[in-house]
Protein backbone atom coordinates (compact mmCIF):
# COMPACT_ATOMS: atom_id res chain seq x y z
CA UNK A 1 0.00 0.00 0.00
CA UNK A 2 1.19 3.77 -1.24
CA UNK A 3 2.74 4.76 2.25
CA UNK A 4 1.13 8.06 2.40
CA UNK A 5 -2.96 6.75 1.95
CA UNK A 6 -1.69 4.50 5.20
CA UNK A 7 -0.47 7.68 7.05
CA UNK A 8 -3.64 9.91 5.84
CA UNK A 9 -6.03 6.83 7.71
CA UNK A 10 -4.16 6.41 10.50
CA UNK A 11 -3.36 10.48 11.42
CA UNK A 12 -4.99 13.57 12.02
CA UNK A 13 -3.40 16.93 10.12
CA UNK A 14 -1.59 17.83 13.26
CA UNK A 15 -0.44 14.95 13.99
CA UNK A 16 1.63 14.36 11.03
CA UNK A 17 2.75 18.16 11.07
CA UNK A 18 3.76 17.63 14.77
CA UNK A 19 5.56 14.31 13.89
CA UNK A 20 7.30 14.71 10.57
CA UNK A 21 10.88 15.93 11.51
CA UNK A 22 10.96 18.42 8.13
CA UNK A 23 8.29 20.08 8.53
CA UNK A 24 6.94 22.51 5.72
CA UNK A 25 10.01 22.34 3.81
CA UNK A 26 10.21 19.09 3.04
CA UNK A 27 6.59 19.00 1.65
CA UNK A 28 7.19 21.67 -0.36
CA UNK A 29 10.23 19.82 -1.34
CA UNK A 30 9.04 16.61 -2.07
CA UNK A 31 6.17 18.40 -4.46
CA UNK A 32 8.65 19.71 -6.59
CA UNK A 33 10.81 17.08 -7.33
CA UNK A 34 7.36 14.90 -8.09
CA UNK A 35 7.84 17.52 -10.96
CA UNK A 36 11.27 16.39 -11.87
CA UNK A 37 11.82 12.88 -13.39
CA UNK A 38 15.50 13.24 -12.71
CA UNK A 39 15.01 13.75 -8.97
CA UNK A 40 12.34 10.95 -8.42
CA UNK A 41 13.39 7.92 -5.93
CA UNK A 42 13.69 4.23 -6.95
CA UNK A 43 11.99 1.00 -5.62
CA UNK A 44 14.25 1.47 -2.40
CA UNK A 45 12.30 4.44 -1.11
CA UNK A 46 9.26 3.03 -0.26
CA UNK A 47 6.97 0.14 1.75
CA UNK A 48 9.82 -2.43 2.00
CA UNK A 49 6.56 -5.03 3.26
CA UNK A 50 4.48 -4.03 0.03
CA UNK A 51 7.67 -3.79 -1.96
CA UNK A 52 6.20 -0.79 -3.99
CA UNK A 53 7.86 1.44 -6.65
CA UNK A 54 8.59 4.64 -7.33
CA UNK A 55 8.55 7.86 -5.39
CA UNK A 56 5.51 8.65 -2.67
CA UNK A 57 3.69 11.09 -5.03
CA UNK A 58 2.30 14.71 -4.41
CA UNK A 59 -1.11 14.62 -2.46
CA UNK A 60 -2.43 16.40 -5.55
CA UNK A 61 -0.99 14.63 -8.26
CA UNK A 62 -0.82 10.62 -7.68
CA UNK A 63 0.47 9.77 -11.07
CA UNK A 64 3.63 12.08 -11.18
CA UNK A 65 6.47 10.34 -12.62
CA UNK A 66 8.78 7.47 -11.28
CA UNK A 67 11.53 5.02 -11.36
CA UNK A 68 11.06 1.22 -11.71
CA UNK A 69 13.29 -1.18 -10.26
CA UNK A 70 16.47 -1.16 -12.84
CA UNK A 71 17.01 0.73 -15.78
CA UNK A 72 14.32 -0.29 -18.29
CA UNK A 73 14.66 -0.73 -22.49
CA UNK A 74 11.23 0.64 -22.69
CA UNK A 75 9.96 3.81 -21.36
CA UNK A 76 6.40 2.86 -23.28
CA UNK A 77 3.23 0.18 -24.48
CA UNK A 78 1.49 -0.54 -27.31
CA UNK A 79 -0.71 -2.99 -26.97
CA UNK A 80 -2.65 -4.25 -29.76
CA UNK A 81 -5.44 -6.23 -29.07
CA UNK A 82 -7.23 -8.53 -32.10
CA UNK A 83 -10.22 -9.02 -29.88
CA UNK A 84 -12.00 -12.55 -30.81
CA UNK A 85 -8.33 -13.92 -31.56
CA UNK A 86 -6.88 -14.26 -35.16
CA UNK A 87 -6.41 -17.53 -36.74
CA UNK A 88 -2.39 -18.34 -36.32
CA UNK A 89 -2.60 -20.93 -38.58
CA UNK A 90 -3.41 -18.79 -41.58
CA UNK A 91 -1.26 -15.95 -40.80
CA UNK A 92 2.27 -16.63 -39.18
CA UNK A 93 2.35 -20.18 -38.15
CA UNK A 94 3.13 -22.04 -41.15
CA UNK A 95 2.21 -25.77 -41.51
CA UNK A 96 2.67 -28.13 -44.98
CA UNK A 97 2.18 -31.18 -42.55
CA UNK A 98 -1.37 -29.91 -41.96
CA UNK A 99 -1.80 -28.58 -45.06
CA UNK A 100 -0.65 -32.16 -46.81
CA UNK A 101 -3.06 -33.71 -44.62
CA UNK A 102 -6.03 -31.38 -45.41
CA UNK A 103 -9.51 -32.83 -45.04
CA UNK A 104 -8.04 -36.18 -42.92
CA UNK A 105 -9.59 -37.11 -39.73
CA UNK A 106 -7.48 -36.13 -36.73
CA UNK A 107 -5.16 -38.39 -35.57
CA UNK A 108 -6.43 -39.55 -32.15
CA UNK A 109 -3.15 -39.33 -30.50
CA UNK A 110 -3.84 -35.48 -30.88
CA UNK A 111 -7.30 -35.46 -29.30
CA UNK A 112 -6.91 -37.35 -26.51
CA UNK A 113 -8.22 -35.33 -23.29
CA UNK A 114 -9.23 -32.95 -25.17
CA UNK A 115 -12.89 -31.09 -25.60
CA UNK A 116 -14.28 -28.73 -28.06
CA UNK A 117 -16.98 -27.09 -28.19
CA UNK A 118 -18.68 -27.28 -31.76
CA UNK A 119 -17.44 -30.12 -32.80
CA UNK A 120 -19.25 -33.74 -32.43
CA UNK A 121 -17.38 -36.69 -33.80
CA UNK A 122 -13.70 -37.14 -34.94
CA UNK A 123 -13.08 -33.75 -36.63
CA UNK A 124 -11.10 -32.87 -39.85
CA UNK A 125 -7.78 -31.30 -40.10
CA UNK A 126 -7.46 -28.33 -42.29
CA UNK A 127 -4.57 -27.07 -43.86
CA UNK A 128 -4.66 -23.42 -44.09
CA UNK A 129 -6.24 -22.10 -47.81
CA UNK A 130 -4.00 -18.94 -47.97
CA UNK A 131 -0.78 -18.60 -50.07
CA UNK A 132 2.54 -18.53 -48.40
CA UNK A 133 5.81 -16.94 -48.70
CA UNK A 134 8.93 -16.36 -46.67
CA UNK A 135 10.11 -12.47 -46.00
CA UNK A 136 12.68 -10.70 -44.45
CA UNK A 137 16.38 -11.42 -43.59
CA UNK A 138 15.40 -14.08 -41.13
CA UNK A 139 13.05 -15.98 -44.07
CA UNK A 140 9.92 -15.64 -41.86
CA UNK A 141 6.66 -17.27 -42.83
CA UNK A 142 4.06 -15.06 -43.51
CA UNK A 143 0.56 -15.48 -45.48
CA UNK A 144 -1.10 -13.73 -48.10
CA UNK A 145 -3.24 -12.31 -45.60
CA UNK A 146 -1.09 -9.66 -44.44
CA UNK A 147 0.77 -8.65 -46.82
CA UNK A 148 2.50 -5.31 -45.17
CA UNK A 149 3.55 -7.47 -42.49
CA UNK A 150 6.12 -8.91 -44.92
CA UNK A 151 7.69 -5.42 -45.29
CA UNK A 152 8.10 -5.06 -40.99
CA UNK A 153 9.16 -8.39 -40.75
CA UNK A 154 12.62 -7.47 -39.68
CA UNK A 155 11.07 -5.79 -36.54
CA UNK A 156 9.12 -8.37 -35.50
CA UNK A 157 10.07 -10.76 -33.16
CA UNK A 158 7.58 -13.80 -33.61
CA UNK A 159 6.37 -15.93 -30.55
CA UNK A 160 4.83 -19.34 -32.23
CA UNK A 161 4.19 -20.93 -28.36
CA UNK A 162 2.15 -18.97 -26.01
CA UNK A 163 -0.64 -21.04 -24.27
CA UNK A 164 -3.50 -20.18 -22.01
CA UNK A 165 -5.42 -21.27 -19.51
CA UNK A 166 -8.73 -20.32 -20.47
CA UNK A 167 -10.44 -21.26 -23.99
CA UNK A 168 -14.09 -18.48 -23.88
CA UNK A 169 -13.30 -15.00 -24.70
CA UNK A 170 -14.14 -13.08 -21.97
CA UNK A 171 -11.69 -15.26 -19.22
CA UNK A 172 -8.93 -15.53 -21.63
CA UNK A 173 -8.81 -11.98 -22.27
CA UNK A 174 -9.12 -11.05 -18.69
CA UNK A 175 -6.24 -13.51 -18.25
CA UNK A 176 -3.77 -12.18 -20.72
CA UNK A 177 -4.83 -8.71 -19.05
CA UNK A 178 -5.53 -8.89 -15.29
CA UNK A 179 -3.73 -12.08 -14.80
CA UNK A 180 -6.77 -13.57 -13.39
CA UNK A 181 -9.71 -14.83 -15.78
CA UNK A 182 -12.30 -13.40 -12.95
CA UNK A 183 -13.16 -9.77 -13.05
CA UNK A 184 -11.72 -7.65 -9.93
CA UNK A 185 -7.90 -7.54 -10.83
CA UNK A 186 -5.95 -4.69 -12.30
CA UNK A 187 -4.85 -4.10 -15.97
CA UNK A 188 -1.42 -4.40 -17.47
CA UNK A 189 -1.92 -1.01 -17.87
CA UNK A 190 -3.29 0.04 -14.59
CA UNK A 191 -0.48 -1.37 -13.22
CA UNK A 192 2.16 0.43 -15.40
CA UNK A 193 0.96 3.58 -14.74
CA UNK A 194 0.94 2.62 -10.85
CA UNK A 195 4.48 1.67 -11.14
CA UNK A 196 5.37 4.67 -13.37
CA UNK A 197 3.35 7.52 -13.16
CA UNK A 198 2.61 9.46 -16.20
CA UNK A 199 5.26 11.51 -18.64
CA UNK A 200 2.75 14.30 -19.46
CA UNK A 201 0.59 15.55 -16.34
CA UNK A 202 -1.65 16.97 -18.78
CA UNK A 203 -3.11 13.66 -20.60
CA UNK A 204 -3.59 10.69 -19.09
CA UNK A 205 -1.16 7.36 -18.35
CA UNK A 206 -3.42 5.08 -19.85
CA UNK A 207 -5.03 5.62 -23.12
CA UNK A 208 -7.78 3.16 -24.47
CA UNK A 209 -8.67 3.17 -28.41
CA UNK A 210 -11.94 0.93 -29.50
CA UNK A 211 -12.13 0.16 -33.06
CA UNK A 212 -15.03 -1.84 -34.79
CA UNK A 213 -17.60 -0.48 -32.67
CA UNK A 214 -17.89 -3.39 -29.76
CA UNK A 215 -16.04 -2.99 -26.45
CA UNK A 216 -13.28 -5.55 -25.64
CA UNK A 217 -14.55 -9.54 -24.81
CA UNK A 218 -13.77 -8.81 -20.65
CA UNK A 219 -15.75 -5.45 -20.87
CA UNK A 220 -13.96 -2.04 -18.96
CA UNK A 221 -12.75 -4.90 -16.69
CA UNK A 222 -9.89 -5.43 -19.48
CA UNK A 223 -8.56 -1.69 -19.14
CA UNK A 224 -9.71 -1.28 -15.73
CA UNK A 225 -8.00 -0.22 -12.50
CA UNK A 226 -9.33 -3.01 -10.28
CA UNK A 227 -8.40 -2.39 -6.66
CA UNK A 228 -5.60 0.30 -7.53
CA UNK A 229 -6.86 3.31 -6.97
CA UNK A 230 -9.41 4.16 -9.71
CA UNK A 231 -6.47 7.09 -11.18
CA UNK A 232 -4.61 4.04 -12.42
CA UNK A 233 -7.68 2.99 -14.90
CA UNK A 234 -7.51 3.39 -18.80
CA UNK A 235 -9.22 6.66 -20.27
CA UNK A 236 -11.58 5.18 -23.08
CA UNK A 237 -11.11 8.03 -25.73
CA UNK A 238 -12.75 8.16 -29.22
CA UNK A 239 -11.20 8.95 -32.61
CA UNK A 240 -14.61 10.43 -33.97
CA UNK A 241 -16.79 13.28 -31.98
CA UNK A 242 -15.32 14.08 -28.63
CA UNK A 243 -12.43 12.61 -27.65
CA UNK A 244 -13.55 11.61 -24.00
CA UNK A 245 -17.05 12.21 -23.12
CA UNK A 246 -18.72 14.56 -21.29
CA UNK A 247 -15.56 16.63 -20.78
CA UNK A 248 -16.88 19.59 -22.05
CA UNK A 249 -18.03 22.43 -20.17
CA UNK A 250 -21.92 22.32 -20.02
CA UNK A 251 -23.48 25.32 -22.31
CA UNK A 252 -22.79 29.02 -20.12
CA UNK A 253 -19.89 27.59 -18.03
CA UNK A 254 -16.65 29.66 -18.92
CA UNK A 255 -13.06 28.70 -18.31
CA UNK A 256 -12.89 30.71 -15.17
CA UNK A 257 -16.01 29.61 -13.85
CA UNK A 258 -15.22 26.24 -14.32
CA UNK A 259 -11.33 26.56 -12.26
CA UNK A 260 -13.00 28.40 -9.38
CA UNK A 261 -15.88 25.57 -8.91
CA UNK A 262 -12.83 22.52 -9.17
CA UNK A 263 -10.87 24.83 -6.72
CA UNK A 264 -13.91 24.40 -4.62
CA UNK A 265 -14.72 21.42 -4.53
CA UNK A 266 -11.24 20.03 -4.29
CA UNK A 267 -10.81 22.18 -0.86
CA UNK A 268 -13.79 20.36 0.08
CA UNK A 269 -11.73 16.98 -0.88
CA UNK A 270 -9.29 18.14 0.95
CA UNK A 271 -11.63 18.55 4.18
CA UNK A 272 -12.53 14.81 3.75
CA UNK A 273 -8.93 13.67 3.55
CA UNK A 274 -8.57 15.08 6.75
CA UNK A 275 -11.35 13.87 8.87
CA UNK A 276 -11.69 10.27 7.20
CA UNK A 277 -8.38 9.83 5.25
CA UNK A 278 -10.27 7.45 2.40
CA UNK A 279 -7.36 7.30 -0.26
CA UNK A 280 -10.09 7.39 -3.22
CA UNK A 281 -10.46 11.26 -2.31
CA UNK A 282 -6.79 11.78 -3.30
CA UNK A 283 -7.95 9.90 -6.97
CA UNK A 284 -11.20 12.40 -7.14
CA UNK A 285 -9.00 15.37 -6.73
CA UNK A 286 -6.19 14.20 -9.40
CA UNK A 287 -9.00 13.37 -11.70
CA UNK A 288 -10.88 16.77 -11.64
CA UNK A 289 -7.93 18.41 -12.46
CA UNK A 290 -6.26 15.94 -15.01
CA UNK A 291 -10.15 16.36 -17.06
CA UNK A 292 -9.78 20.29 -16.32
CA UNK A 293 -6.12 20.17 -18.18
CA UNK A 294 -7.00 17.29 -20.63
CA UNK A 295 -10.37 19.96 -22.37
CA UNK A 296 -7.23 21.57 -24.29
CA UNK A 297 -4.70 18.94 -24.07
CA UNK A 298 -6.76 16.17 -25.87
CA UNK A 299 -8.50 17.18 -28.41
CA UNK A 300 -4.85 18.70 -29.62
CA UNK A 301 -3.41 15.47 -29.47
CA UNK A 302 -6.60 13.66 -30.78
CA UNK A 303 -6.46 16.06 -34.04
CA UNK A 304 -5.15 13.45 -36.81
CA UNK A 305 -6.17 16.24 -39.32
CA UNK A 306 -2.90 17.99 -38.09
CA UNK A 307 -0.81 15.06 -39.92
CA UNK A 308 0.65 15.33 -43.16
CA UNK A 309 -1.42 13.66 -45.99
CA UNK A 310 2.23 10.85 -46.77
CA UNK A 311 1.22 10.11 -43.18
CA UNK A 312 -2.37 9.77 -42.73
CA UNK A 313 -1.95 7.95 -46.45
CA UNK A 314 0.32 5.80 -45.36
CA UNK A 315 -1.82 4.46 -42.03
CA UNK A 316 -5.27 4.60 -44.43
CA UNK A 317 -6.07 7.24 -42.18
CA UNK A 318 -9.25 9.80 -42.59
CA UNK A 319 -9.83 12.36 -40.10
CA UNK A 320 -13.01 12.78 -38.71
CA UNK A 321 -13.69 8.26 -38.69
CA UNK A 322 -13.80 5.96 -36.24
CA UNK A 323 -11.44 3.06 -37.61
CA UNK A 324 -8.31 1.16 -36.35
CA UNK A 325 -6.12 2.81 -38.80
CA UNK A 326 -6.96 6.32 -37.23
CA UNK A 327 -6.25 4.88 -34.03
CA UNK A 328 -2.89 3.31 -34.63
CA UNK A 329 -1.85 6.64 -35.82
CA UNK A 330 -3.50 8.54 -32.28
CA UNK A 331 -1.02 5.86 -31.08
CA UNK A 332 2.00 7.40 -32.39
CA UNK A 333 0.97 10.93 -31.41
CA UNK A 334 -0.03 9.96 -27.77
CA UNK A 335 3.41 7.64 -27.10
CA UNK A 336 4.70 10.38 -28.51
CA UNK A 337 3.31 13.02 -26.33
CA UNK A 338 4.19 11.09 -23.26
CA UNK A 339 1.40 8.44 -22.61
CA UNK A 340 2.26 5.52 -21.11
CA UNK A 341 0.34 2.78 -21.98
CA UNK A 342 -2.09 2.75 -25.15
CA UNK A 343 -4.28 0.10 -25.95
CA UNK A 344 -5.77 -0.34 -28.67
CA UNK A 345 -8.79 -3.31 -29.28
CA UNK A 346 -9.98 -4.13 -32.81
CA UNK A 347 -13.42 -6.88 -32.50
CA UNK A 348 -14.21 -9.16 -35.43
CA UNK A 349 -11.41 -11.77 -35.03
CA UNK A 350 -13.37 -14.52 -34.28
CA UNK A 351 -13.11 -16.15 -36.99
CA UNK A 352 -15.55 -19.58 -36.50
CA UNK A 353 -16.86 -19.49 -40.06
CA UNK A 354 -19.99 -19.55 -39.48
CA UNK A 355 -20.87 -16.46 -42.13
CA UNK A 356 -19.11 -15.33 -45.01
CA UNK A 357 -17.65 -12.52 -43.01
CA UNK A 358 -15.88 -15.02 -40.77
CA UNK A 359 -14.15 -17.48 -43.02
CA UNK A 360 -10.54 -17.70 -43.35
CA UNK A 361 -10.57 -16.72 -47.15
CA UNK A 362 -12.79 -14.02 -48.13
CA UNK A 363 -13.47 -12.73 -44.52
CA UNK A 364 -10.22 -13.11 -43.16
CA UNK A 365 -8.63 -10.78 -46.21
CA UNK A 366 -11.09 -8.00 -45.85
CA UNK A 367 -10.56 -8.35 -41.67
CA UNK A 368 -6.71 -8.17 -42.53
CA UNK A 369 -6.83 -5.17 -44.95
CA UNK A 370 -8.15 -3.13 -42.34
CA UNK A 371 -5.21 -4.36 -39.86
CA UNK A 372 -1.79 -4.70 -41.35
CA UNK A 373 -1.08 -1.71 -43.15
CA UNK A 374 -2.06 0.86 -40.01
CA UNK A 375 0.23 -2.03 -37.88
CA UNK A 376 2.64 -1.98 -40.10
CA UNK A 377 2.92 2.15 -40.73
CA UNK A 378 2.98 2.11 -37.01
CA UNK A 379 5.93 0.26 -36.51
CA UNK A 380 7.69 2.01 -39.76
CA UNK A 381 6.56 5.69 -38.35
CA UNK A 382 7.75 5.20 -35.08
CA UNK A 383 11.45 4.20 -36.22
CA UNK A 384 11.54 6.80 -38.65
CA UNK A 385 10.92 9.35 -34.93
CA UNK A 386 13.50 7.41 -33.06
CA UNK A 387 10.56 6.23 -31.08
CA UNK A 388 10.56 2.21 -31.83
CA UNK A 389 13.78 1.45 -29.42
CA UNK A 390 11.88 2.56 -26.34
CA UNK A 391 8.55 1.90 -27.21
CA UNK A 392 7.41 -1.92 -26.88
CA UNK A 393 4.67 -2.63 -29.40
CA UNK A 394 2.54 -6.00 -28.80
CA UNK A 395 0.33 -7.79 -31.25
CA UNK A 396 -2.14 -10.87 -30.38
CA UNK A 397 -5.13 -11.87 -29.33
CA UNK A 398 -6.80 -13.78 -26.23
CA UNK A 399 -6.01 -17.34 -27.20
CA UNK A 400 -5.61 -19.23 -30.79
CA UNK A 401 -7.75 -21.52 -33.46
CA UNK A 402 -8.50 -25.22 -33.70
CA UNK A 403 -5.77 -26.70 -36.64
CA UNK A 404 -9.54 -28.79 -37.67
CA UNK A 405 -12.23 -27.64 -39.14
CA UNK A 406 -15.12 -26.29 -36.82
CA UNK A 407 -18.03 -29.00 -36.96
CA UNK A 408 -20.86 -26.25 -37.15
CA UNK A 409 -18.97 -25.85 -40.80
CA UNK A 410 -18.71 -29.22 -41.84
CA UNK A 411 -21.24 -29.09 -44.77
CA UNK A 412 -20.58 -25.05 -45.79
CA UNK A 413 -18.29 -23.96 -48.35
CA UNK A 414 -16.82 -21.63 -45.83
CA UNK A 415 -13.93 -22.35 -43.71
CA UNK A 416 -13.48 -21.43 -39.51
CA UNK A 417 -11.60 -22.58 -36.86
CA UNK A 418 -12.87 -22.76 -33.42
CA UNK A 419 -11.17 -21.39 -30.13
CA UNK A 420 -8.01 -22.85 -29.41
CA UNK A 421 -5.45 -22.59 -26.07
CA UNK A 422 -2.93 -24.82 -26.19
CA UNK A 423 -0.75 -23.29 -28.83
CA UNK A 424 -0.98 -20.07 -30.74
CA UNK A 425 1.06 -16.95 -32.04
CA UNK A 426 1.90 -13.27 -31.00
CA UNK A 427 4.10 -10.79 -31.75
CA UNK A 428 6.09 -8.31 -30.35
CA UNK A 429 8.36 -5.21 -32.04
CA UNK A 430 10.88 -2.41 -30.31
CA UNK A 431 10.87 -2.05 -26.76
CA UNK A 432 14.64 -4.04 -26.57
CA UNK A 433 12.92 -7.05 -27.82
CA UNK A 434 15.02 -8.97 -30.76
CA UNK A 435 14.14 -8.05 -34.07
CA UNK A 436 13.62 -10.27 -36.76
CA UNK A 437 13.59 -13.38 -34.48
CA UNK A 438 11.48 -16.89 -34.22
CA UNK A 439 11.11 -18.03 -30.61
CA UNK A 440 9.67 -21.31 -29.87
CA UNK A 441 6.88 -23.59 -32.15
CA UNK A 442 4.49 -26.14 -32.33
CA UNK A 443 4.03 -29.55 -33.30
CA UNK A 444 3.91 -30.41 -36.90
CA UNK A 445 -0.47 -30.42 -36.81
CA UNK A 446 -0.21 -27.01 -34.95
CA UNK A 447 -2.08 -29.19 -31.81
CA UNK A 448 0.48 -27.75 -29.00
CA UNK A 449 3.59 -26.44 -28.18
CA UNK A 450 7.09 -28.60 -29.04
CA UNK A 451 9.20 -25.91 -27.53
CA UNK A 452 10.07 -23.02 -25.55
CA UNK A 453 6.22 -22.80 -24.26
CA UNK A 454 5.36 -19.29 -23.35
CA UNK A 455 2.76 -18.62 -20.79
CA UNK A 456 0.49 -15.55 -21.00
CA UNK A 457 1.86 -14.99 -17.46
CA UNK A 458 5.14 -15.17 -18.62
CA UNK A 459 4.70 -13.00 -21.26
CA UNK A 460 3.79 -10.13 -18.76
CA UNK A 461 6.58 -10.91 -16.87
CA UNK A 462 8.80 -10.36 -20.14
CA UNK A 463 6.63 -6.91 -20.72
CA UNK A 464 7.28 -5.76 -17.13
CA UNK A 465 10.54 -6.52 -17.12
CA UNK A 466 10.99 -4.58 -20.36
CA UNK A 467 9.71 -1.42 -18.52
CA UNK A 468 12.13 -2.05 -15.61
CA UNK A 469 10.10 -4.40 -13.13
CA UNK A 470 10.53 -7.49 -11.66
CA UNK A 471 7.08 -8.92 -11.88
CA UNK A 472 7.53 -10.20 -8.56
CA UNK A 473 8.06 -7.04 -6.51
CA UNK A 474 5.61 -5.00 -8.58
CA UNK A 475 2.57 -5.57 -5.58
CA UNK A 476 -0.27 -3.79 -4.24
CA UNK A 477 -1.90 -5.47 -0.90
CA UNK A 478 -5.20 -5.77 -0.82
CA UNK A 479 -7.24 -7.61 1.44
CA UNK A 480 -4.55 -8.59 3.66
CA UNK A 481 -2.33 -10.02 0.23
CA UNK A 482 0.13 -8.34 -1.80
CA UNK A 483 -1.54 -9.10 -5.31
CA UNK A 484 0.88 -8.52 -8.26
CA UNK A 485 -0.18 -8.83 -12.58
CA UNK A 486 1.33 -12.51 -12.79
CA UNK A 487 -0.18 -13.39 -9.60
CA UNK A 488 2.00 -16.49 -8.54
CA UNK A 489 3.47 -17.31 -11.80
CA UNK A 490 5.24 -16.32 -14.36
CA UNK A 491 8.78 -16.07 -15.69
CA UNK A 492 10.70 -13.42 -17.83
CA UNK A 493 11.68 -14.84 -21.20
CA UNK A 494 15.24 -13.66 -21.59
CA UNK A 495 15.80 -15.53 -25.05
CA UNK A 496 13.51 -12.86 -26.33
CA UNK A 497 15.01 -9.91 -24.89
CA UNK A 498 18.12 -8.16 -27.26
Amino acid sequence: MNPLLRQIQTQTRRHFFRQSTAGLGSIALSSLLAQDTSAVGTAGDLNADAQNVGQTPAVDNPLAPHLPHFAAKAKRVIYLHMTGSPPNLDLFDYKPELIKRSDQECPDEFLAGREFAFTSGTPKLMGSPRQWKQVGDAGMWMSDAVPHFHSIADEMCMVHSVYTDQFNHAPAELLVYTGSPRSGRPSMGSWVTYGLGSENENLPGFVVLISSGVQPNGGKNSFGSGFLPSVYQGVQCRSKGDPVLYSSDPVGMPRDVRRSTLDALADLNRLQIDQMGHPETLTRIAQYELAFRMQTSVPEVMDISAEPQTILDEYGAKPGESSLANNCLLARRLVESGVRFVQLFDWGWDFHGTGADTGLTDGLTKKCASMDRPVAALIKDLKRRGLLDDTLVVWGGEFGRTPFREGRTAKSKILGRDHYPDAFTMWMAGGGIKPGYEYGRSDELGFSVAENPVHVHDLQATILHQLGFDHERLTYRFQGRDFRLTDVHGHVVKDLLA
